[in-house]
């Protein structure tokens, strides 16, 4: 209409700017590229989730690639005490700069604005989402090959605005023995159905455990099923972590980028090959 003053909420109209879809994708800090995005998903906390998405950036970071890693998770904030990051971020003429791990890995958590990073973060929903956004529009990542987002548990307000503004290219997710009989894996893998997002590889943490005086493998929770599930949601790849004090420990002591294991290679691959 060529009196239309692109005021809807004050137009009864049903012209095609109020009728067609709109795309709730946010854009990108301009002076940023960012080749893939992969979500690391979980239904429910304590599960790994965090240490998962770390894993994933360091290895692709040692196969010659620049990673980034999205810390979604605003009120549990895990990955700069993974990393051993502690500063706050500053700010440049292209936006916020990111905090870099020793390996070159860019990170942005809410721990890294905050003044004192154990005070807890007491804001509504829609507020974190909106700070999540923000992490994709106003933080200067530069050029990335991948950024892996870890996300908070379950299918709330940030999960969903993570699906919705950002191009998200394929989901990880990350579950416990004992989840995998349940509906919890099932509900976070219909969420990314129902966005669209294709489910890359599931996997199993805390799958077994290996005694150092025998060698002997022992599946504490009783014999995997992350094969079976991801038969039954036609998840392509999947991957074993197991019970490992040592992996524990760098996770805790921020050395993440010193740990030692092939176990998510092979997802690795899967996520080279998109």
């Amino acid at each position: 209409m060529s009196d239309c003053n692109h005021d809807c909420g004050s137009c009864g109209s049903s012209c095609a700017e109020r009728t067609e879809p709109q795309s709730l994708r946010k854009p990108l800090n301009p002076h940023s590229q960012v080749g893939r995005v992969i979500a690391v998903v979980s239904g429910k906390g304590g599960v790994g989730k965090s240490m998962v998405t770390s894993m994933l950036a360091v290895t692709m970071e040692r196969r010659g690639y620049k990673t980034a890693i999205l810390d979604a998770d605003i009120t549990g904030p895990s990955i700069p005490r993974a990393f051993n990051i502690h500063e706050m971020c500053c700010q440049s003429e292209y936006g916020i700069e990111p905090a870099v791990a020793n390996s070159g890995i860019e990170i942005m958590s809410i721990n890294l604005l905050l003044e004192e990073e154990t005070a807890p973060v007491l804001w509504r929903g829609p507020v974190i989402a909106g700070v999540v956004g923000q992490f994709w529009t106003d933080v200067h990542w530069g050029d990335v090959d991948y950024m892996f987002v870890d996300m908070p548990p379950g299918t709330g307000d940030v999960p969903l605005t993570v699906f919705q503004s950002l191009p998200v290219d394929a989901v990880v997710v990350v579950a416990s023995p004992q989840e995998l009989v349940g509906l919890i894996v099932e509900k976070a893998v219909n969420m990314a159905s129902m966005m669209d997002k294709d489910v890359i590889g599931l996997v199993e943490n805390m799958s077994y455990y290996v005694c150092p005086d025998c060698g002997g493998k022992h599946e504490i929770f009783g014999p995997s099923r992350v094969e079976d599930t991801a038969r039954a949601h036609d998840i392509p790849h999947t991957a074993k972590l197991p019970i490992d004090p040592a992996l524990a420990r760098a996770c805790d002591d921020g050395r993440m980028e010193s740990f030692e294991g092939a176990w998510l290679d092979g997802l690795a691959d899967a996520i080279e090959k998109m």
